[in-house]
């Protein structure tokens, strides 16, 4: 599949968003080579010399008795949910267990239990469904605009490097795709600030490997006091990231109508797996498990039959990008037309947009290592691949290391 091709539009995109803020021609430009690199980031990783294993043992591909499966359990409470789902009590059972049910039907399974999976389709499988065609309509992002009203406005930066200096982000995202939206923003001056749960800490190496140049702070949403500290933020934000589920946050006051009307000048960017329509619109999903829904691990059978998956994770980093420049360019709209507005992304949008690309012709040319950088932090000397944009000609860098997780206080600087 042309994975290339997606990568380097979504980073174009960006870069495209970038110049538009500042009104030059080509100041932005990205690297196809470091864009392949920045899609790779987790290959590239190390922390003090040591490279972290992205996925558990028990997510992967797993033989059903009448087909294939893909699990989801790197976070501990998704892997409890998978074992308790198949009443099991080691991991090791997992496979033999599998082998004796039907692929739908241990997906609806795993799911009840608050558990991950999705059976693996072909493209025409996946477009014979309610979900496939649900995920087939309409454009890759939605926008909604709206006028802008009293109330905190950015003021664009005029240095040129760091173009969102001063603008203020609330970043409710995990994983990948939410964290590399809001990791390129700090690259470009943004002051970017992560809330978790601390219920659900993040996956210590995927936090380190888009946390560069952000702070982090955990907030109990449960507790009122808390909770009432992110509506502070919020209303001296400039820009919320959302990446649950949705409704997910609803009971808190954070669903986008909400935020819409209590904070009319605040910039709304959403991302979800299976976006807002369809059977598996209130579903968890991942980069990996949209993939083995929608036809993809099917193209990346190998000559034994097991499904594959994309070279990268290109569905969370181009959605990310994605996000990216939306943001940059409902910013250029809030300062210059006088409008703001909510944008809404899905990880099975963005694998419909690769599906419809036609194949690559061109020759495969290997990238060979890419000239990775080193940072000092409180994690340990960590080597990474550099970001994908450039600024004049010079290659930019990302804001620093990783905050240490959850240390940040909750207010803006």
């Amino acid at each position: 599949m042309d994975v290339e091709g997606l990568t380097i539009a979504s980073t174009e995109l960006c870069a495209a968003a970038v110049n538009q803020l500042t009104g030059s021609q080509d100041l932005f430009t990205i690297d196809a080579r470091r864009a392949a690199a920045a899609f790779a980031s987790t290959k590239h990783l190390r922390i003090a010399g040591q490279r972290r294993d992205a996925f558990d043992a028990c997510s992967g591909f797993y033989q059903t008795s009448d087909g294939w499966i893909r699990t989801h359990a790197n976070y501990p409470h998704h892997r409890r949910a998978l074992l308790q789902a198949l009443r099991i009590d080691r991991p090791e059972r997992l496979a033999e267990s599998l082998l004796m049910v039907e692929a739908g039907d241990v997906v609806e399974l795993i799911t009840a239990c608050g558990g991950i999976a999705a059976e693996v389709r072909t493209r025409a499988q996946w477009q014979a469904t309610a979900m496939g065609q649900a995920a087939a309509a309409g454009p890759w992002v939605e926008f909604a605009m709206s006028e802008v009203s009293q109330g905190r406005l950015w003021k664009y930066s005029q240095d040129l490097a760091k173009p969102l200096r001063g603008l203020r982000v609330l970043d409710f995202t995990r994983v990948i795709a939410g964290p590399t939206s809001s990791r390129t923003l700090a690259m470009l001056g943004a002051d970017v600030l992560r809330v978790d749960p601390p219920q659900m800490p993040e996956l210590q190496g995927q936090y380190i490997e888009t946390g560069f140049g952000k702070r982090s702070t955990e907030i109990d949403l449960r507790d009122l006091r808390q909770a009432n500290t992110v509506h502070e933020l919020l209303s001296e934000a400039d820009v919320v990231l959302l990446g649950y589920r949705p409704g997910a946050l609803a009971a808190h006051e954070l669903r986008t109508q909400q935020l819409r009307e209590r904070y009319p000048n605040l910039i709304i960017v959403e991302l979800c797996a299976w976006g807002d329509t369809g059977p598996y619109a209130k579903r968890r999903g991942f980069d990996s498990i949209v993939q083995a829904a929608c036809g993809i691990a099917d193209i990346y059978r190998d000559a034994e039959g097991r499904p594959g998956a994309l070279p990268v994770q290109a569905l969370d980093h181009a959605t990310g990008y994605g996000m990216a420049a939306a943001v940059v360019s409902l910013a250029a709209a809030r300062r210059t037309q006088g409008m703001t507005g909510h944008a809404r992304f899905s990880l099975v949008r963005t694998a419909t947009a690769l599906l419809e690309q036609p194949l690559p012709t061109a020759d495969i040319e290997p990238l060979g290592q890419p000239a990775v950088r080193k940072i000092n932090s409180t994690f340990g000397e960590l080597t990474y691949a550099p970001p994908a944009l450039s600024c004049g000609g010079l290659a930019l860098d990302y804001a620093g290391p990783p905050a240490p997780y959850g240390t940040d206080e909750p207010v803006w600087r």
